[in-house]
């Protein structure tokens, strides 16, 4: 009998696919490379841990997981709705904004549509648009050499490659490899060039770190233009990346479309129970900006005084021109116990993107770069 090719058997859209590849685990460095006491600012994982509200809160729904969760998830969008002035039936929940930013693909798109987003743009935009058998239409980001916003989204360029196949347009802001950003003027007018059938998806997973005044929160403009879905995220700054739980806000016309897709349960008691306490943790939140305000500071002066070209960035990472493949530094520097992450899977093979930790560890990982990029080194191979 001859042996059956399954990959033959798959659709036509997963046949192409390649797996996101997320940061390094410490669990995994530690079991390859027998070494311990290791840093990892490779995932844009808060470095203060989780909210302290939403550790306690994690002991109720422990007593009872035997049960399956609420699935209407009705305390944690009523707290959400509570917070940002909207109402529940605006709000869908995910397991992790990544599933949300999925169940708008398969609610929007199919082989005969087509997704926009920028060159640079988050990794999850293209993958969940060939899951579902779209086209992609990359929009050409800001030079190298732009005076203001190198590598960010040029908005002209997304304007432009918007047709009739397109159904919808992703953009995160601010922007996850490269931390730029978009100010309020200029995304609102973008949005009213958009035809208003074509779906807009604002991704703020990192909205709550940025101090730019002239930084827009997109929930105030739901009412403005009922095309838009605003996406977020309690794996950043609320520290709960671990438990899974992300949600879109959105027109309730374009919620209804969301929720029919929502899968059964898709959102754990733990993940509930401790979003929602953490969305009330008001000192954890601020302390974690004041955190990163301090480190992204703290990064900014480390490359200024060692001569190092980075992306301007108001996220919790920073994103560096090495100069030189970064593959191999990113291996120099897993020896030395700290894993940060190469992004050459995003076109940016000289770069690394390191996640804004506290002071120690930023010293600790800018003492490492320094010295990995003194010296000539060579790739001992991929682990």
């Amino acid at each position: 009998m001859q042996p059956i090719n399954f990959m033959q058997r798959a659709v036509s859209s997963v046949q192409t696919l390649q797996p996101y590849q997320p940061g390094k685990p410490i669990e995994e460095v530690e079991r390859e490379l027998g070494i311990t006491n290791i840093l990892k600012l490779a995932s844009n994982e808060n470095p203060l841990g989780t909210s302290p509200k939403a550790q306690a809160a994690l002991a109720n729904p422990l007593q009872t997981l035997e049960l399956y969760p609420d699935d209407s998830g009705y305390s944690l969008k009523q707290a959400i709705a509570d917070k940002f002035g909207l109402q529940r039936n605006q709000i869908t929940l995910g397991n992790g904004s990544n599933q949300v930013l999925d169940t708008i693909a398969r609610a929007f798109l199919d082989h005969n549509r087509a997704a926009v987003f920028s060159q640079y743009a988050f990794a999850a935009y293209p993958l969940v648009t060939k899951m579902v058998g779209a086209a992609l239409q990359v929009a050409k980001a800001n030079p190298a050499d732009h005076p203001t916003m190198p590598y960010g989204h040029n908005l002209a360029n997304l304007l432009a490659r918007i047709d009739a196949k397109t159904h919808v347009v992703f953009i995160a802001n601010p922007n996850n490899p490269t931390g730029t950003w978009l100010e309020k003027a200029e995304l609102h007018a973008f949005l009213q060039q958009v035809p208003p059938e074509v779906i807009v998806v604002i991704d703020e997973a990192y909205t709550e770190y940025v101090q730019d005044a002239d930084f827009p929160n997109a929930l105030t403009w739901l009412d403005e233009f009922p095309n838009l879905i605003v996406t977020r995220t309690f794996s950043k700054i609320y520290g709960l990346a671990g438990l899974r739980v992300g949600y879109a806000v959105s027109s309730p016309e374009v919620a209804d479309i969301l929720n029919r897709m929502h899968l059964p349960f898709c959102v754990n008691s733990l993940a509930l129970a401790a979003a929602q306490a953490a969305l009330a943790d008001d000192d954890f939140l601020q302390h974690s900006v004041t955190t990163n305000s301090i480190g992204l500071q703290q990064w900014f002066a480390a490359c200024v005084n060692n001569g190092w070209e980075y992306i301007p960035s108001v996220g919790n990472f920073i994103t560096i021109d090495c100069k030189r493949p970064a593959m191999p530094l990113y291996h120099a520097m897993l020896r030395e116990g700290v894993i940060v992450r190469p992004i050459g899977g995003y076109g940016l093979p000289q770069h690394l993107r390191i996640t804004v930790g506290t002071e120690a560890q930023n010293s600790r990982c800018i003492e490492v770069l320094q010295t990995q990029l003194r010296e000539p080194y060579l790739d001992q191979g991929i682990l």
